[in-house]
């Protein structure tokens, strides 16, 4: 009687990562479809009923026929039905992405569940009540139909649905095509799979979020996962556990300069070095640092971006504060002193306009005095 399946959600194959340019954005998408194919050699070594995936498997509806069979390859490992919900990001529509896919003659053991029907099988084990979007944001509650659809006397009740759960939303959540707390309860659900938000997290009673199994941006919320749930009857809890998928991992780290090197920066990397070409690093930094440490964070920096997938740096909190040896370091006379000492004086004055204007401008000669003038 009992039935396991897969849940997952939100792959946005196709996304296009345009805040990260070059090899490295190019080597996040195609991560995704790679990532795909570890989900269905899990599936098939788990030995699963079947995967569900919750809505937004791919990242809008205008990818790329090529991108499209990519990912129908990366499924072969797993030879079980795979139920693919509709989400916002790749709505069912008229002419969509899963139009498309069936015009491509895909496997038997493809679903997909752009209808508010009953999805049987499993030799009467289970049933799945899907709740496919048809446009990006809909007014009305999608999952509505759970409650009145007949199934077979101890059939286990699966829920498939892609939304915001109503008051009970993460923080930051969007909310959008929302979906009540307690379906799960009124549809008499064994477990309602859910994807939109991207961390894996119990948001209600029986009412899950998967995640997206590939981590893609830098916030906490326990991305990077894929559950596997079993069931034992139509009334018996839910056994799930979280299996973590995703190959890069995402950092967000702040670093406060408060002794005017540049150590707070580079010790805060350092502790991400293991695995480092897997880490999407974003570093902010803030406070003071001398020109030499501020010339020598350049140079470091530099190394960890060869060495990190990415690395996006945010100084704007970072300012130069001139020491002596500074100074000394560009000249000890003259009127390029001169100008130096005005410039110090106008950087140390933060209700001066030209105060970061001023800061650059040492750092600029500074950093041209260490390169030789070149």
């Amino acid at each position: 009687m009992a039935f396991r399946f897969l849940h997952t959600a939100d792959w946005q194959i196709g996304k296009p990562f345009g805040s990260i340019p070059g090899d490295a954005g190019a080597e996040l998408r195609s991560q995704r479809i790679a990532t795909i194919g570890e989900v269905a050699r899990l599936a098939a070594a788990r030995n699963v009923d079947a995967v569900l995936v919750a809505g937004d498997a791919f990242d809008s509806n205008e990818v790329q026929d090529r991108t499209i069979l990519r990912t129908l390859d990366a499924l072969k490992p797993f030879s079980g039905r795979w139920i693919f919900l509709p989400g916002n990001h790749d709505a069912a529509l008229a002419h969509s992405v899963w139009s498309r896919l069936r015009q491509m003659g895909p496997e038997e053991n493809i679903v997909i569940a752009d209808r508010p029907q009953l999805i049987e099988g499993w030799d009467g084990r289970a049933v799945i009540l899907p709740a496919p979007l048809t446009r990006r944001r809909e007014s009305l509650d999608q999952t509505e139909w759970f409650d009145t659809a007949a199934t077979a006397e101890g059939a286990i009740r699966i829920g498939l649905a892609h939304g915001s759960v109503a008051n009970r939303l993460p923080g930051a959540a969007e909310a959008s095509n929302e979906i009540p707390d307690n379906r799960a309860t009124t549809a008499g659900l064994a477990y309602l799979a859910l994807g939109d938000w991207h961390g894996s997290l119990q948001i209600a009673p029986r009412t899950w979020y998967s995640g997206t199994p590939e981590t893609d941006r830098h916030r906490a919320n326990r991305s990077g996962f894929v559950h596997i749930v079993e069931l034992d009857g139509p009334d018996a809890p839910e056994r799930v556990e979280a299996v973590p998928v995703s190959h890069y991992r995402w950092h967000q780290v702040e670093a406060e300069m408060l002794d005017g090197t540049c150590n707070a920066g580079l010790d805060a990397l350092a502790e991400l070095e293991a695995d480092a070409a897997r880490r999407v690093v974003s570093l902010t930094l803030k406070g003071g640092i001398s020109l030499a440490e501020r010339y020598q964070l350049g140079i470091e920096l530099e190394k960890w971006r060869n060495r990190f997938h990415h690395l996006d740096v945010d100084d704007a909190g970072l300012f130069e504060e001139p020491t002596d040896d500074d100074l000394d370091a560009l000249d000890s006379s003259g009127f390029v002193r001169l100008a130096v000492e005005r410039l110090k004086a106008q950087a140390a004055n933060n209700a001066d306009p030209q105060a970061a204007a001023a800061r650059v401008a040492l750092r600029m000669m500074y950093v041209d005095h260490m390169n030789g003038g070149r």
